[in-house]
């Protein structure tokens, strides 16, 4: 079964929007990625400052694969001048789990 990758962003209130911008602005360089599944932005609502990068992949590879290559670029690139702006996030942790187990709504 797939993968799923969750990267944790610590990310204080006054850069949330510029973290959202710049996901919607790189919107699209992980969707032709072989083996790439899903991605979804989850946005903190209460009790937390940390934002969830959820991504589903084929396998462990199919990540490893996009990180040394399309994955270093997304996270270089948008930059001025040739200079990476500064984090949105403050720290970042990777969350790796197996899907074990999986269900859709049923179709009527």
């Amino acid at each position: 079964m797939s993968i799923v990758k969750i990267n944790v962003l610590t990310v204080p209130e006054e850069q949330r929007e510029t973290l959202e911008k710049r996901f919607a602005s790189r919107a699209g360089t992980v969707d032709s990625s072989d083996g790439f599944e899903w991605f979804e932005l989850l946005r903190p609502v209460e009790g937390t400052d940390s934002y969830l990068v959820y991504t589903r992949w084929r396998a462990e590879e199919d990540f490893q694969n996009w990180m040394s290559g399309r994955g270093q670029a997304a996270h270089r690139d948008g930059a001025a001048g040739g200079e990476r702006p500064k984090p949105a996030a403050t720290d970042s942790t990777l969350w790796t789990f197996e899907v074990v187990q999986q269900a859709a709504p049923k179709q009527d």
